[in-house]
Order: C-alpha cells, then structure tokens, then sequence
C-alpha cells in the first residue's frame, strides 16, 4: 500500500479532478467512501450535492480563520493498493482514510476540533484523501513528519488486512516520476519518463570518470543540454539537463537539476566521489594477467573480476566502509552495461537501474579507497565494447559469475542493518544478472564441457575422484554430471601449465563462500581459470593447437610434481590470408 502526499491551495480544483473524468477516463463511478462526520455531501452519489456545497463546508474553518490559515491548506494523500492485491470494499477503505488522517495529527484520536476531510474513490484500487489544514479551534494541525508517519501507517494496515507488505523507505530512494511525465512518455511514444532516462545518463557518465569536465564532456557527447550554474564568484554551483526535444507547454526546454533525479547526482556528491579518483596501478596489466594477445576488453574484465571478489569480501566484513564498495559496484555494473554485447545488454541494464537504489543508503563510509574499483570501472569504457564470443565472451561470462555473489553478499549486508528497500533491489540485481550470466556462459561453458567429454575415460575418472574427494569436504557438492565436464577440463588445462590441480580446487573453494552460488561448478570453472591465467574461452582460436605443428598434448602428471608442457615445433609462417581476425 504506498501513499503520495501533496500540498496545494485549490480544494475546488481538486475536487473537480477527483470527481471529473479523469485525464484519460479512468475515473469510474468517483464517491466518498468517508468524511470527517459522515455526513459530508457526495455529488457522486447525491444528486442534490455539488462541488461548490462540498468545496464550502470543507474550507468553512479556512474562511473563519482568514488570515492565519496557511497558504497551502490543502492536504491531499492518495493511498493505492499493490496490482496483486485484493479490491478493498467502501467499508475497508473508510478504515484505510480514518486511520491515516489519525495517524498524521490531523484528526487526533478523540478530538472535536479534528480537521475537516473526505476520502474519495473513483477506481478500484485506490482512494484520495483531502483535508483542510484548519482546526475546530482555528489552529493549524501539528504535521511534522507526515509523509513517514502514513508510511508506518500503511505498513500495519497491509499486514491487518492481509494485502502484499512493501518494504519501509528511508529517504534515500529517488524521486519517482509523476502522472505528467508519464503520460508525456507515452503521447510522444517514449518507454520511460525523461526524468528516468536522464538518471541513467548521469549515472553512466560518472562511471570511472576522472575529472568535472570529463563527466560534463561525457554528458554532452550523449546529447544531452547541459546547463550549469554558478554563484556571483563564478563558481559552479550545480547543473541542469535536459533531453533534446523535450519541451514544455511554452516551448522551452524540461531541465532537471541533478539532486532532483537522485539524491546522489548532486554536484557537490559527484565532485566527492570524483575526488576519491582512480589508479592507473589498478588498470595496469601485470605480467601474469594473460596473453599479450588478449583484446583489452578482455583484460579489462579479468581485472574487475578480481577487484570485485575483493569488494565481496569487504561486504562480508560487514563494515560500514563497505557502503563505498556498493557504490563502485554500481559504477562497475554501468561500465559493463555500456560495453556489453546486445544479447546481454537488456538485462544487465536492467540491473544497473536496480542496483542503484541499493548504492544509497544513511550508512556512511568515513574511510573507504574506491580508486581501484573506479579504475576498473574507466578500464572497461576505454576499452570499448566487447564481442559476445571468443575471450571477451568468456571473461564477461567470468564476471558477471562474480557479480552475482557480490550482489548476494549486498543483500546480507543491507540486511544486517534493516535497509528493507536496499536489499530488495540486490535482490532483483542478482536475478538480472544471472539472467545475462546464462546469455553469456552458454558458449564458453559448453566448449569446456566438450572439451571434458573429449578426456580420455582415465583421465576424466582421475579429475572427477579429485573433485568428488574435495567438494564433500568442503560441504559442497557438484551441482550436475554435465558441469563436472567443464570443471574436468579446466582441472587438466591448469594441471598442463604446472598446477597441482587439487590444490587449486581448494584455493577456488576457500576464496569465499559458495552457498548462495545457483552452480557452485560454475562459479569454481572461473575462480580457477582466473587463479590460473588460463583463457576464459577455450575455443580461442589463439590457444588451440594448429595444424601440422606436431603439437600434442602433455602427459598428466601423477606424481605431484609440476612439470612444464612440452615445447612445440614451431610452424612455418602462416599465410596471411588465414589468419584469424584480431580482437
């Protein structure tokens, strides 16, 4: 049940509103279902009432008291049921209007000189409330706080009356787009408000940017109006934006200010975040991160991964520096978004837009370095978009693995402090991304899990009593008889570059936990290949054997002791023409 309060000076005009038709005829058989006596005149079901009657005995208290009733006297709360809920009767709303109007002080519990409202309903799930902010004794009512106190209000009466229980705000969440935009968005054919798009440009922009100017630069280069604002010293103050074409009545442009989109897209909160700044140490490859041949987008991601495993394990902490963390996270996931193939990029998309309500909360970081995770963030948007297949395939697939747990380990953290709404949208982002995890992993997990069924019976039998020995010691099993092909074979390709292969079974393990993983296989296949350099595609063209090089594949070594593949012959120069294209 979520309730929107409004101030105005018009009680006519509003009264006309609720009982006329609508904007759109959605207005259906518009009448009070309550009043502050319950005798109050309904022009939808009287045909001697009228608005005018209506509208005098409501403002009667704000005539008496002439010059001291506030200018705003008008409060008007709308109280709207969930889709999934079940139609309340006239009765149960009335409850709903009495029971709000007590809540918020302006009809104390017992009070003559309460003051004047009406609760009407013109659709099946929803009511509006209307009071005049006048008392019986000519005072004004005490509301401090009014918009939380009906909040609480809302969620006892949803679990009383049996209806869906939303998660309590904390003034943190951004501000929802009005009935306006949103019909604006759909006259002019548009699938989200101007207000939601421009939201998601700021906060693309900001993703690994470095300086002020960046992030304006970037803004512009995406079409926006940037308009900025600056105090007598000539000093930037705030911003504006606007979308191209989007105008008003007047035929000037909408502006937003950033702090009205979200309370984190103010100036001076983005100067703060940009200030934190980014390492060129974090962005630079060291010798054992791959093959020089790997495309940058590639590189990009297999570093983020291992800068995010980190933030995991700061979250599992549970210190409050981690509130930072959240907000690289967020700034990761933008990056990935802009860059990813189209096959992912709805989804990840949509898990940037809820990630973002669990990046904002009253938690504090007083200490916390995000230049590192900023930095992977600007590494993933220098080095452009990424294909869907070959390595940047698997290294997106490689990330998104970890993503998913990092946003898990969020969930427990907003939990652990009583962020409702935070938490909630961990959630979802871990839905979405592991949605676009399988749009990735489809390719690269099955040219492992072939590349495992082509072992010899010997050798898979040695790695699947290997894994078989390890999972259950660690509380953990295999998932299914397919994945224990992958995971097979990057046990055989790790144990040819020299690692002993149990080992590094239970360096992946004790990472971090592996509960809330969907496939602990999965998530094991890239810890390992990540622990081990090894390609995150193993159909890349770069790492398979070519022909007449006489190269074959290396003994296991079943004695423990790491040995080094067998250098090949190395082949004539290939013919130009055959070369497979670059990255």
């Amino acid at each position: 049940m979520v309730p929107k309060i409004r101030r105005g000076s018009r009680t006519y005009g509003l009264l006309a509103y609720l009982y006329g038709p609508g904007k759109r005829d959605e207005h259906t058989d518009a009448h009070l279902v309550g009043s502050w006596d319950g005798f109050a005149p309904d022009p939808g079901r009287d045909p001697d009432a009228t608005l005018t009657r209506l509208t005098a005995a409501l403002d009667l208290r704000v005539k008496q008291a002439g010059t001291k009733a506030p200018a705003q006297h008008v409060w008007h709360c709308s109280v709207r049921t969930d889709p999934g809920d079940r139609h309340l009767t006239d009765a149960e709303w009335n409850s709903v209007a009495l029971r709000l109007v007590h809540a918020v002080n302006l009809v104390p519990a017992g009070d003559p000189d309460g003051c004047r409202w009406v609760a009407v309903r013109h659709a099946d799930d929803h009511i509006h409330i209307l009071a005049t902010m006048v008392r019986g004794d000519l005072r004004r009512p005490r509301m401090n706080y009014d918009f939380k106190k009906a909040q609480a209000e809302c969620r006892r009466i949803e679990k009383e009356m049996g209806l869906r229980k939303l998660k309590p705000g904390d003034g943190t969440g951004a501000k929802t787009p009005t009935s306006a935009e949103r019909f604006k968005a759909e006259r002019t054919g548009r699938s989200e408000t101007s207000r939601e798009t421009l939201r998601e440009a700021i906060r693309q922009a900001i993703a690994g940017a470095v300086t002020e100017e960046e992030f304006f630069t970037r803004l512009r280069e995406e079409g926006l109006r940037v308009k900025l604002r600056h105090a007598p010293s000539g000093d930037a103050i705030g911003y504006n934006v606007a979308l191209p074409g989007d105008r008003n009545r007047d035929r000037e442009p909408v502006w937003f200010a950033g702090s009205t989109l979200a309370p984190d897209l103010s100036l001076p909160k983005i100067r703060r975040r940009l200030a934190e700044g980014t390492t060129d140490e974090a962005m630079r490859p060291a010798t054992a991160s791959g093959r020089p041949d790997w495309s940058p987008q590639a590189r990009g991601r297999r570093i983020a991964t291992g800068i995010a495993e980190r933030a995991a394990t700061l979250l599992d902490s549970d210190a409050d520096e981690a509130a930072a963390q959240l907000v690289g996270i967020g700034e990761l996931l933008d990056a990935v978004t802009q860059t990813s193939p189209a096959a992912t990029r709805a989804e990840l998309g949509a898990a940037a837009r809820s990630f973002e309500r669990a990046t904002r909360s009253h938690t504090r970081a007083e200490h916390a370095d995000t230049r590192a995770i900023r930095s992977a963030a600007r590494g993933i948007i220098q080095a452009g978009s990424a294909l869907g297949r070959g390595e940047d395939g698997g290294t997106t697939a490689m990330l998104l693995s970890t993503l998913v747990l990092v946003t898990l380990a969020a969930v427990r953290w907003h939990s652990a402090r009583g962020h409702a709404q935070q938490a909630e949208a961990s959630r979802q982002t871990a839905e979405h991304l592991r949605a676009a995890y399988r749009q990735a992993a489809t390719a690269p997990m099955q040219a492992l899990r072939d590349e495992g069924r082509a072992l010899s019976e010997t050798e898979r039998r040695t790695y699947e009593t290997a894994i078989s020995a390890v999972l259950p010691a660690s509380g953990l099993r295999a998932d299914a008889e397919t994945n224990t092909y992958a995971l097979a074979a990057t046990l055989a390709q790790a144990e040819q570059v020299g690692h002993d292969p149990k080992a590094l079974l239970q360096e992946a393990i004790a990472m971090r936990e592996l509960d809330t993983a969907d496939d602990v296989n999965d998530v094991l296949v890239w810890r390992i290949r990540r622990l081990a350099h090894l390609p995150a595609h193993s159909g890349d063209a770069a790492r398979r054997p070519q022909a007449g090089t006489g190269r074959t594949k290396p003994a296991l070594n079943r004695t423990g002791t790491r040995t080094a593949p067998p250098t090949a012959t190395r082949p004539a120069a290939p013919d130009p023409g055959n070369r497979p294209p670059r990255r």
